[in-house]
This record gives structure tokens, sequence and C-alpha cells, in this order.
């Protein structure tokens, strides 16, 4: 099975106007008839983050812009020095709660710049994702006895759907006390979920995949390897619940394309000698297999690659990590490569260190885009064969179908502020692709590329 050809050409350029150190985006839905659109959240610090290791004194204040995907900018608000410039200070969430089919942009917001560890002026806000104006202001749920600042500011948002009604998630916590609340449209509380951080099962993730489990019509969320529901908050299951109570770096549900079912990979970081590291999990939480006695896995994903390899599973496992002003550096790093079905160790023609997989071309299969901020890595893109299809010379912030064109596209930023779109003009959607657009998780989880790095759950589509 040869290869198709692919070429890049950059179908979008602006500029921010001033330099990014981080950026996040996702897709806006403005409405039938308007132009496609994304948000892009950016600073020029790095991404500030709690731990006290790894937390630093900010120069710049977070930014919201709009653009279409046409490269017009609709509009731009500056969050001002009570915002900490960082992923989980201030996540966001373009989300229809109101049900009138255009979204909403909901982010946390602080309103007293004197304190920008304030969490009594944290709120919810809501805007308009026309304008870009306050449309709603509420409390942020401060839950809990005081933490340390790594535990206290891990905010999350996320959505999702239960026969037809859109449930709005938020939450705090990831390693200790953990707190999640649901909202009805207008804002009435739905639910509240509490975890303990004694509470049997494991803690939280960097990840928050949202997924209809067993095709109920009603939305289920991963909360670390707790699968829990959006119409009640109640579990559904926790993976290893009697036997590993840490933190995964990576949760990611898989589609088999052959048996039709849901499973999910976990990658662990905490607990380093609680085996094992790597897994799979299927829909009702048993697990499939497991590799690895021991060690920190940093990074995952999975892939249908083209070729042998099929549906390919990777983890990487790191000796030590820092992360400042300067950017994210891992130290002593191995990486591991599986058959997603089965855990059979496979070998992967390139090197997956800061990889996406994004399906350029539309026929189904996954290539390679390896380059993220703060790192020293490419701005390649390449196929299943480790061949180098082109290089574009940036940080990735969007790997998805976000444009009226065919197969997927990147949203490529750089140190200096410019913004490219780049899209394959050989491209052409197969079936295979047309399906994962249309399926209820694509449309999902594009959105919580502004909450979390979510980006990669993508890749089990």
């Amino acid at each position: 099975m040869s290869a198709p050809r692919i070429e890049l050409k950059p179908v979008m350029e602006c500029a921010l106007g001033s330099p990014v150190g981080q950026l996040r985006a996702a897709p806006v839905g403005l409405g039938a008839g308007a132009p496609r659109a994304f948000l892009v959240a950016y600073a020029a610090d790095f991404d500030v983050d709690p731990y006290h290791e790894m937390f630093f004194f900010p120069t710049d204040t977070l930014k919201l812009v709009l653009f279409d995907t046409r490269g017009r900018e609709l509009w731009r608000r500056d969050l001002g020095k009570g915002v900490v410039p960082g992923l989980w200070f201030c996540p966001f969430l373009p989300f229809d709660l109101d049900g009138d089919g255009v979204d909403e942009i909901w982010f946390v917001n602080n309103l007293e710049p004197r304190h920008p560890l304030g969490l009594s002026h944290y709120r919810l806000e809501r805007l308009d994702a026309a304008t870009g104006r306050t449309t709603g202001q509420w409390p942020w749920p401060a839950k809990g006895p005081a933490q340390s600042i790594s535990h206290m500011y891990r905010n999350f948002l996320l959505g999702g759907h239960v026969r037809g009604e859109p449930v709005l998630v938020t939450a705090q916590g990831t390693y200790g006390d953990m707190f999640l609340q649901g909202w009805r449209p207008g804002l009435a509380a739905r639910w509240e979920t509490v975890i303990a951080r004694d509470a049997p099962g494991a803690r939280g993730s960097h990840q928050t995949p949202v997924v209809d489990l067993d095709g109920d019509g009603c939305d289920e969320f991963f909360w670390g390897e707790r699968c829990l529901r959006f119409d009640t908050g109640a579990e559904v299951f926790c993976a290893d619940a009697d036997s590993y109570r840490g933190h995964s770096d990576v949760i990611q549900p898989l589609l088999d394309r052959h048996d039709g079912r849901w499973y999910f990979y976990t990658c662990r970081e905490s607990e380093d000698r609680s085996a094992p590291r790597v897994a799979l999990y299927d829909d009702r939480g048993r697990r499939v297999w497991g590799a690895l006695e021991r060690g920190h896995i940093d990074m995952g994903w999975v892939a249908h690659l083209r070729g042998e390899l099929g549906l390919a599973a990777m983890a990487i496992r790191i000796g030590k990590k820092t992360c400042g002003p300067d950017g994210r550096f891992h130290q002593d790093m191995e990486r591991f490569a599986y058959d997603a079905r089965t855990g059979r160790s496979v070998e992967l023609p390139f090197d997956p260190y800061m990889s996406v997989p994004v399906d350029l071309d539309g026929d189904g299969w996954h290539e390679l885009y390896r380059g993220q901020a703060g790192v020293d890595v490419g701005g390649e893109v390449l196929d299943a064969t480790g061949r180098i299809l082109a290089d574009v010379k940036g940080h990735e912030a969007l790997a998805c179908k976000f444009c009226d064109l065919p197969g997927e596209q990147l949203l490529i930023f750089d140190a200096a502020g410019a913004l490219r779109v780049w899209a394959d003009e050989r491209a052409e959607d197969r079936d295979a692709a047309r399906a994962r657009y249309a399926h209820p998780f694509y449309a999902a989880n594009r959105r919580l590329t502004g909450t979390g790095y979510n980006l990669r759950t993508l890749g089990g589509l």
C-alpha cells in the first residue's frame, strides 16, 4: 500500500502583533451561515504551571482573540494582571450551553488584579462568541481546605450532552481533593461530586475526554481513570480501583474499527512502581492489557497509522522534567510503542517525542506533526514510515478539521506571533475520515483544546 503524496501550503496567515511563548486554540461555532472561527489564548511568557518548583512570575497578560479562518480578527480581550497566564489557572471552553446553535465562550476570570491568587475573586465568565462581550459572571467554586498551589490551582471546564441537553462541568483539583459540578442551561446546579484525597482509586488527569461509551445518548467523561456521568456526576467505574491511587498523565479513548467498541488507553505518572505503567481498558473499566513495571510515563497517544502498524499506542518514560520561563524539558527519555489492541510491543520508524496525530490528506490514517512550544523539537510533518513530508517551522496549537477544506488542518504559531493554517491542497475526505468528523466524540473533544492537554484524544477515533 503506497503512501499518498501530501502537499502542504499555508491557507491562512495573520499576526498577533506581539511575541508568543504560550498559545492555546479551539474551534468556535458562530452559527449557521457564519464563517468558521477559532479562539486563541496567548501570552509572551511560557505557560505558568502552579507546581511551586515550576511556577514563575509572568511578565505579560493573557489575551483572547477570535479569528475567522480567513485570518480576519473578529475581537480581542486582554484579561489583565489578575489572570495568571497558565492553562490550569485559566482554561477556556467554547460550548453552546443555552442550545441556540452558537457557542458561548466560557473561561475562568479573576476580577481583582492586585491578587492573582485570590480565589474569592475568581469567576466563571461567559462571553458572547460573536463580539467578545461579557454576558455573565458567577463565583468560581473554591472548595475544600487550603492546599499547596499545585493542588489548589487546577481548574477545568468541559461540556457534554444528556439526551440532547447540554451540560457544563466545572472542576477543581488533580492530585488531592477533587471537586466537580454539573450545570444546566442558565447555570442552574445539576449535581456536585466530591472525590476526597484519601478515596480509593486513581486521581485526576491532565486530560478529560468526553465520550458516550454505551451509545445511549448520554455522554460520560473521564476524570483520570474514573468514568463519570454527565447526567448525575455518578461514577460508572474506576479502573484498577483496588490497586492504583496515582495520577495518570494520559487518558485516551479509542474506538476499535473492527468491533465498534470503545476502549481507553492510559499512561501513569505517579506511584511509579505500581504496575502496569501503561494499559488498555475496555468500556467497563476491565483491563485488556498492561505493560511496563515502573517509571514516570509522561506522554503518549493512540493513532491509526497506515501500513502494518494499524492502531498504535505510544508512551514515553522520563527520568526528570523541568519547566519554567524558558520552556519545558525532559531528561532520560525512553520510547515505547504497542499494538493498541493486543499490547504487543512494536517499533515505530520515527521518534514520537512531542508528536501529534493528524490526518492531513483525509484518507482516514494519521500523519504526525512534531513540534511543541517550549521544547527544542523541529516542526516536521511525518508519515507513518518516518518520511519527512514538510517542515512548517513552528509550534502546534490545533490539529483537527476546523476549516471548510478536505482533510484536517494544522494551526501553527511561532515566537514572533505569526499564525498560519496549513492544509494539504491534494486532500480528499474518504469514508473513514468523514465518519470521524461526523462522530459526536470528534466535535466534543475538538473544543476541549483550550482546557488542558486534550488534543491527542482525537487520534483514537
